[in-house]
Order: structure tokens, then sequence, then C-alpha cells
């Protein structure tokens, strides 16, 4: 057998493994659930208008927002914000924790990139 008969099975094998890790890849980055995007693009478009062009820009930012936080810090940051919202002790606690405020700053700051490259 010449050489590149013996070549062969390892070349397909590495092609395999890549195909592999890209699909890996793919999945790490769309880790943020259906529902969690649409909520996010409908908020969007309330607070940015309820137009076509509204659609592409929220969905751009969701888009962006995924890929640069994970989704578990994602729920995170907006748990802290919806609970901060809250009055009394509980509120306090999700306003002063340093935890909370820094999934909120990590969130804010995504937003802020998404903002950027989408609108």
């Amino acid at each position: 057998m010449n050489l590149a008969g013996q070549l062969r099975p390892i070349v397909a094998a590495l092609v395999m493994l890549a195909a592999g890790a890209c699909v890996a890849r793919a999945e790490e980055v769309n880790d943020y659930p259906t529902s969690a995007r649409a909520e996010y693009v409908y908020g969007c478009m309330k607070a940015t208008g309820e137009t076509r062009a509204a659609i592409e820009q929220c969905s751009c930012s969701i888009d962006v927002v995924a890929s640069i936080i994970p989704y578990e810090r994602y729920v995170t940051a907006e748990t802290a914000l919806s609970m901060s919202q809250v009055r009394g002790n509980l509120g306090v606690q999700f306003r002063t924790s340093e935890q909370a405020n820094s999934a909120v700053n990590d969130l804010r700051r995504a937003q802020a990139e998404a903002e950027v490259r989408c609108f």
C-alpha cells in the first residue's frame, strides 16, 4: 500500500473529529432556549418599536448577547434585575450582592456591544 492509501483513513478520522468539534461549539454557542430568545426579542421590540426592522435588530441583539455570555450567567443577571425591584430586605439583598451586580454588569456590557453591532 502506498503512502496516500495509508493516510486516507487518518485524514478521514481527522475530518470526522473536526466536524464533531464544530457541532459541539455550535451547541455551546446556542445554549439559550428558544423561549428565552423569544422573550428577549419581545421585550426589546416593546422598547424599540414593533416593526420588521425591530425584529431584525432585536434578534441580532440576543444573538450577540448569547455569543458573549453563557445562558446560566444571563439567567443570573435577569433574576437579579427582577428581584432587585422587590421592596424590602429581599430586594436589598439582590441590589447589594456582589455576585448579582457582577452578572448584571456582564449583561449590560453584552447589551451595549449588541447595541453597537445591531442598531
